[in-house]
Formats: structure tokens, sequence, C-alpha cells
């Protein structure tokens, strides 16, 4: 298969309604417009009034001491794990984790380092089967230097980690001396979803991002958190890797933009995909995973029909899904209203009919 991803089928009608992914969305026009009016300057220098604005912003938001605007998640993840650790180092995760599952072995290409998954429910695992993970520190093994999770846990079902269960496992990880890393994707959805901050929710991970391309529906950008020691390491590795930037302000704008106007209308996107799972549920069938937040993933095998049939018959009436982890995923946004939901339904009613 070709790592290039392929252009558009002219053959296909245009897509009408977008549930495959929340980073699918488009700038809003009010968000179109702060990003044109920007302050900018060079962001390699330091000097991006709009850039230094959100890092403080951001640092505020999640409790820690200082924080670095990147082009994407994938970069935050890439680029604490190679301050956390060592080559030859293990980092513990979950099995479906985002670190592990889909960022192309990064960490075992640069950083030389072991990623041990854990089994757990909803992409979740268990202080105990943290503990149980866990072994002496002798020559004989890896040295164990960082815990991972991610809030929240997207091929989990976009599941949440309560509050006592990071603090659970950031306490067990402290304990043994190990770092704590949280994969902040979509800690904002989490947040609005239980009412708990992400400044609280993040308390004893010493690392910690947010993207704003997701459900906050900004173009570009991720901005990770951490003591200030531990930004001016990554600063390192955002050169290394290529994510210092020049007028960068223009793409911070998007984002300060998304976190004073998008965070609280996250509760729509929400109620969006329990209204997409309650229709499901009625569709004899189709196996749905009642969400969390706004992903919801679903089978629809006892129908009659695959998942990748599915998602074909919906691409050719201008629906678009994918299949994960042999399931089909839809993640609901900014850019996917009530009525598309109800459209949606009705036009799975029909497939599983026509099947």
């Amino acid at each position: 298969m070709p790592h290039t991803p392929a252009s558009p089928d002219p053959s296909q009608p245009p897509v009408r309604i977008n549930l495959l992914s929340d980073t699918q969305t488009r700038p809003t026009p009010a968000m179109r417009a702060a990003i044109a009016s920007a302050e900018v300057g060079d962001e390699q220098m330091g000097d991006d009034p709009t850039v230094n604005a959100l890092c403080a912003r951001v640092a505020e938001l999640l409790g820690k001491e200082a924080a670095v605007f990147m082009p994407s998640g994938t970069m935050c993840n890439v680029a604490a794990l190679l301050v956390h650790c060592r080559p030859g180092d293990e980092v513990i995760a979950h099995k479906t984790a985002h670190i592990l599952s889909r960022e192309g072995g990064t960490h075992a290409a640069l950083g030389g380092f072991q990623i041990t998954g854990l089994d757990g429910a909803d992409g979740k695992f268990t202080p105990e089967a943290l503990r149980a993970a866990l072994h002496p520190h002798t020559r004989y093994e890896m040295p164990q230097t960082l815990v991972s999770v991610e809030q929240t846990a997207n091929i989990g079902g976009g599941t949440i980690w309560s509050k006592q269960h990071l603090d659970e496992v950031a306490d067990i990880a402290h304990a043994r001396g190990m770092a704590t890393h949280m994969d902040g994707a979509r800690l904002l959805n989490a947040s609005v979803a239980t009412g708990i901050s992400a400044r609280d929710m993040a308390a004893g991970w010493d690392s910690a991002w947010i993207d704003f391309t997701k459900g906050l529906g900004a173009p570009l950008g991720a901005a990770l958190a951490g003591p200030r020691a531990f930004i001016d390491k990554v600063w390192h590795w955002k050169q290394r890797l290529g994510g210092a930037m020049r007028q960068a302000g223009m793409s911070a704008a998007g984002c300060l933009y998304s976190l004073d106007h998008h965070v609280d209308r996250l509760a729509d996107d929400h109620a969006n995909a329990r209204a997409l799972a309650s229709g499901l549920a009625q569709i004899n069938g189709i196996d749905v995973q009642q969400p969390e937040t706004n992903l919801v993933f679903f089978d629809p095998a006892g129908s009659g029909i695959s998942g990748a049939d599915m998602v074909k018959a919906l691409r050719a009436k201008g629906v678009l899904l994918a299949t994960m982890d042999g399931r089909i995923r839809a993640c609901t946004h900014l850019d996917v209203t009530a009525d598309m939901i109800e459209e949606t339904l009705g036009l799975i009613r029909d497939v599983v009919h026509a099947n």
C-alpha cells in the first residue's frame, strides 16, 4: 500500500456529511478573520506575540510552567517521549494508544526505546495492570522510564479516564521514579463531558498537550506543556524534527480563537454522538458502543452487511466514514449538525433494508 495519500475519487459524489474525524473541520469565517488579523513575528526567534500568547494560555490551562506550539499532536508526543526517554528505555501505555498504533514507529526509529502495550477495556489499563507490568530494577531488564495515557481513548471509543484513575496511575508511576505523559488530543472533550477542568485532569502528569485541530476546529497546531526545563529540551527536538516555524502567529490566532469560542460547544458534539448512537441501537443487528464524548463506534455485521460495505454504500450517498479497529467510527464535530445525524441514520436504515 502506498504511503502517499490518494487524491479524491472524481467518480464519487461530493461529501455532504463528514463523520470521518473531527480533524475534518473547516475554520469558521470568524476564525479566518482572526487568522487574517494576527500579529506575527519569527516563532523560531521567540518574537511572535500571538504564539507567545497561545503558549502562556495553554500553560495556564494545563497548570504547567511553560508550553510550546507544535505543528501537530503527533510531534507533541514524539518530542515529549524523546525528552523523557533514552535508547533502551521502556514506555508503558495501552496497547491501542496513539503512540503505539498511529505514529509510524517513530519512537523506535528515532528514540530507540520500546513501548509496551497493556490490555484494558475501552482503551484504558487499570492501576493493577500497571503494577503487574512493573519489574525490578535490575541489569537484566529495560529501564522503565515513562507511563503514558490517552485522554480521551480514541480506539477505546472516545472513553474518558476518570480523575481518580488518572491520579492513581500517576502516583504508581512516580512512586517508581517514572515520568508521566498525557496525550491530550481530546482532553477538552473529557473536560467538557465531566465538568472537571483540564488543569485538574493534567495534575500529576509531568507533560500534557492539547490539539486544536480536532473538536476545537483550528486548521493546524497543538501545544505541549510541562516544566520549564522540560520544555526547553523539547525545543531542541522541535528544531531537529523541523517543527520550529516562522510567522506561526497566523496559525496560533486560529488556536486562540478556538479556545475562546469552541470549547463549551463540544457539548453539542457529545449530544449529537448520543443521538447517533441511540438511533443506531434501534436498527436491528447493529452493535453500537454508547459514547462518552464525540466518537461513536459501531458494527453492522449483525444486520447482514460488513463495516467496509456499509462505509462504501454511505460514501456513494455523500456520507464519509471509515473503519477503525474492526468497527465503523463516526466522529461528530462543529461541522456536523443534528439534522445531519438524522439524515445519516435514515441512510443507514436504507442501506440495511436494501441488503
